[in-house]
């Protein structure tokens, strides 16, 4: 259940980013559905790979190219997808930052929901 509520509320946060910032398109509540699932099949698949391979960049830059990588895994997203767009590197840098924003606030207020007693 907590899956289901988190995956529609990370489609609502990715319409949000879109509605803020017009470097991010969303055409429909469906293009979002289908977006944030690639988002986080990204995110659970390549994210850690990438992770690792760059790992002396990370440290030399104290952990900032990890926004790089997110940036990149919103924008590889946004290259797969028809109804999900990102004008640049510049526009997925500010779009993943923002949806990552909301997505630690829809993780701890799920967490708050659902907390095992």
């Amino acid at each position: 259940m907590k899956i289901l509520i988190k995956w529609l509320l990370s489609a609502a946060a990715l319409l949000f980013v879109a509605y803020v910032y017009s470097g991010v398109e969303v055409q429909s509540f469906t293009s979002a559905l289908i977006a944030a699932f690639v988002i986080g099949l990204f995110n659970v698949v390549l994210r850690p790979v990438l992770v690792v391979l760059t790992l002396p960049v990370t440290i030399v830059t104290l952990g900032l190219f990890l926004f790089v990588i997110n940036a990149l895994m919103f924008w590889a997203a946004a290259g797969v997808l028809d109804g999900f767009h990102v004008t640049g590197f510049g526009a997925a840098l500010l779009g993943s930052l923002i949806y990552s924003l909301l997505g630690v606030l829809i993780e701890s207020a799920l967490g708050g929901l659902f907390a095992k007693k």
